[in-house]
């Protein structure tokens, strides 16, 4: 394969972009509800029901009380800054992604990737777009708890988050987390390869290629390899929701990410890790496939209406 081939081709970095930011968006909005009570299992542990008004599960009970004390728009707290960041991240995740594909990928006929060359693509396009995009998780993350704690002064926006923060915490607040964010890489280098793999293998049961599968094979796919990867690597999320909240008190209860593991584990056990787990992955299977059926079918779409140039421009 030349090198040309290899060279960015700006109607595929559109097609990709566009596709992966309509997808995040439609994921988000959907799952919104379930988001917000996933971070207040992790910030503050399971939440008291009362059994008399409540009735089902901790999930069912859990929304049913936000709905009751914070209405409607308890239930989309952190939409703003989620919309604002998956815009960027899913449209920059795909883009560098499949990009780190091409530059990977083998010389053979059918262009597959290794399992490493995968997980490497994978990781390089999910460190670009956490550090693009972690002070938006980090407004995301006290938009959604604030609610809880009492004498704290509520954020009025997602910009008005973003510049308190940076006033009074400075770049660390707007950054918090971004270490266990970064570990989060983790995730995509387990979900990515799986998905790929588990494309592969049903392209070859149907004797077809993975850009011809319908939205079943796709959403089997995604949930499948989604479940795996969270269930793996979900103490992560735990400690990022955790250190980004923090900056509402004023006497910071971990110092850092090795204080944090450490008391989490000394006081909750190896069951704090895992708080809010249950919900993470009724939020995230459908999320996921959500997002990869979306992305896979725009993009198509895209590519067919607006085909890219076969060869990139040269001076």
């Amino acid at each position: 394969m030349s090198a040309d081939s290899h060279a960015p081709n700006p109607g595929g970095l559109l097609c990709n972009a566009g596709a992966g930011a309509a997808a995040g968006v439609i994921a988000a909005t959907f799952v919104c509800p379930l988001d917000v009570i996933k971070t207040r299992f992790q910030v503050h542990g399971l939440p008291t029901l009362h059994t008399g008004s409540i009735k089902g599960s901790i999930i069912v009970g859990s929304l049913e009380q936000i709905f009751q004390k914070e209405g409607l728009p308890g239930m989309y707290r952190g939409l703003g800054p989620t919309v604002l960041a998956l815009l960027p991240n899913w449209a920059v995740y795909f883009t560098m992604y499949e990009q780190f594909k091409s530059f990977l990928c083998s010389n053979d006929k059918n262009h597959q990737l290794s399992i490493g060359a995968n997980m490497i693509a994978a990781s390089g396009a999910g460190a670009a777009t956490t550090i693009f995009t972690n002070p938006l998780w980090v407004v995301k993350t006290r938009l959604q708890t604030q609610g809880m704690r009492a004498g704290v002064v509520p954020y009025r926006s997602t910009l008005s988050a973003l510049r308190r923060i940076a006033h009074e915490e400075g770049i660390r607040g707007l950054y918090s987390g971004l270490v266990p964010a970064l570990a989060g890489i983790s995730h995509v280098a387990i979900q990515f390869p799986t998905y790929e793999k588990i494309k592969m293998h049903l392209a070859n049961q149907k004797n077809t290629t993975m850009d011809k599968l319908g939205a079943q094979e796709v959403a089997v796919a995604s949930s499948v390899s989604k479940i795996f990867a969270s269930t793996l690597t979900y103490p992560h999320e735990l400690v990022r929701s955790r250190l980004q909240e923090q900056g509402h008190h004023s006497e910071k209860r971990y110092s850092g990410v090795v204080d944090c593991i450490k008391k989490v584990f000394e006081q909750e056990g190896l069951r704090g890790f895992y708080r809010g787990c249950a919900t993470n992955l009724i939020r995230t299977t459908p999320a996921a496939v959500i997002t990869f059926t979306s992305f896979e079918m725009i993009h198509r779409f895209l590519v067919t209406t607006y085909p890219p140039d076969p060869q990139p421009h040269t001076l």
